[in-house]
């Protein structure tokens, strides 16, 4: 029978996401068939998936570390934040609603028994399963209906191993706090735990990890030294987005508020000959950019109106009139449009609202989500893509008549008359090698352009030896029921 064992957090960003993976490499290394699982994601940063859905991003590296392909049943509800106070909600890889906080704490209960159905679905033909909570279980205000951590454990009655974050600082108070705030039932769902990202000798924690042991009971499975590599692997977080030094040529990415599906800049980053500059609310658009880059966006128009308050609507026309290139991704390409027309009221109060003007197309918005693994050619190198799709809406107008992909031998994408404004709705174009080296080159980078899924492989196999030196691996696997 297929066994499991549920990883969660004494707190947000402790490194599940990457330890799931780790030790789904590394299982795999010894011979495990090995699936991953969270039962209830929260994130704008999707994947398209084989069986036609969506989910979290960091599921779909797991899959990969699994050898699998990313199916729906691996992350059965993931929440896409669209305010402050509401978030779509896709049950099963399918929009189900969209919903506000309070309602869909009544609500989750109910889908219970969908996650459950995708859990056992999921386990058939495995040797283990690896799940991951979200968020922290010692956040007991929120423990009536949880789906996502001490509730799903005890519904498919797991064993839970308790991560906490050294680097953060006050781990003891982490796990130790954790323990103290939890009702019995669910502290002794905790078997063990283990101390993430030290940095220095690991063995200067042994007394630090002696006292969680003594005071908690739970079994302690090691410290794991910080990961210097992690930053190679596909950010899950939009916290995980950073600027990282690199070369000369230089790529500004404005952080939208509702930033989506920016996996677009994974194999950017990894460019060593290139600088992607995360530009922050309230810094300018740097005046030396030699390509600005406008991610996706969960909620356009909102971006939009965003993208202007926060002047940068200026610095960008600033930067074409100095001759400089923009590309726009998914909903970075909306909002290069002329309007966007929502009459459906899909983000909000129907009617339309005018773009950045420097593509001439219009985007209408519409109820049905366009989600598709797709397969792509550039017209100018003729080097393949692979990519995906995920958005509502369709672009049309003048400048799509110089589209600069095909698609199934369709065009995709449009360009301005000069060329130096781009945009398209097509993800993960820049993970394929000979198009990345292509589209840099043509703008004057001096690049590589090798290497980025097996570097992604090899990085995965480095995470798995790291993880088989310093954890104690055998120990967790007799946890697993």
């Amino acid at each position: 029978m297929t066994k499991a064992i549920m990883i969660q957090g004494a707190g947000s960003n402790v490194g599940k996401s990457m330890l799931v993976a780790g030790i789904a490499r590394a299982c795999v290394a010894r011979g495990l068939k090995v699936a991953p699982f969270k039962p209830q994601n929260m994130s704008n940063n999707a994947a398209v998936t084989v069986d036609g859905g969506e989910i979290g991003r960091a599921q779909a590296l797991q899959a990969r570390a699994c050898g699998l392909d990313p199916v729906v049943d691996m992350n059965p509800v993931l929440l896409k934040p669209e305010t402050d106070t509401g978030a779509q909600v896709i049950v099963q890889g399918q929009r189900f609603a969209t919903m506000k906080a309070r309602d869909y704490g009544r609500a989750k209960a109910d889908l219970l028994p969908r996650v459950l159905d995708s859990f056992r679905r999921l386990g058939e033909g495995r040797d283990l399963v690896l799940v991951e909570g979200a968020g922290s279980p010692a956040e007991i205000n929120l423990r009536a209906g949880d789906i996502a951590n001490m509730g799903f454990a005890e519904a498919a009655n797991l064993p839970v191993v308790l991560v906490g974050d050294i680097d953060r600082g006050g781990v003891i108070a982490q796990l130790v706090g954790t323990h103290a705030v939890l009702p019995e039932q669910d502290r002794n769902r905790i078997k063990a735990f283990l101390v993430n990202k030290f940095r220095g000798d690991p063995t200067l924690f042994t007394e630090g990890a002696a006292e969680i042991g003594t005071r908690t009971g739970w079994a302690d499975l090691g410290t794991l030294p910080w990961f210097a590599d992690a930053w190679r692997l596909p950010a899950e977080d939009v916290m995980d987005i950073a600027t990282r030094p690199g070369g000369a040529f230089r790529i500004a990415v404005p952080r939208l508020n509702r930033i989506a599906n920016f996996d677009d800049l994974d194999p950017l980053v990894n460019e060593p000959d290139v600088t992607v500059d995360i530009v922050e609310p309230g810094r300018a658009l740097p005046g030396d950019a030699d390509l600005v880059l406008i991610p996706g966006s969960k909620s356009t128009i909102a971006d939009l109106a965003d993208f202007r308050a926060q002047g940068w609507d200026v610095d960008l026309a600033a930067h074409i009139r100095r001759g400089g290139h923009v590309l726009g991704i998914c909903g970075g390409y909306q909002m290069l449009g002329q309007k966007i027309v929502d009459q459906d009221g899909i983000e909000g109060p129907p009617g339309e609202v005018t773009g950045l003007g420097h593509l001439q197309i219009t985007t209408r918005l519409e109820p049905r989500k366009t989600l598709a693994l797709t397969k792509a050619r550039h017209i100018t190198s003729g080097e393949p893509v692979t990519g995906y799709e995920i958005h509502l809406g369709r672009s049309s107008g003048p400048d799509t008549a110089r589209a600069w992909l095909t698609v199934d031998d369709q065009p995709e994408g449009a360009a301005s008359p000069d060329g130096r404004v781009q945009g398209c709705y097509l993800h993960g174009l820049f993970s394929a090698d000979g198009f990345r080296r292509a589209f840099l080159s043509g703008l004057g980078a001096q690049v590589a352009g090798t290497g980025f899924e097996t570097r992604i492989e090899t990085t995965l196999d480095a995470l798995a030896q790291h993880i088989e030196t310093h954890l104690d691996l055998d120990r967790f696997l007799s946890l697993a029921e």
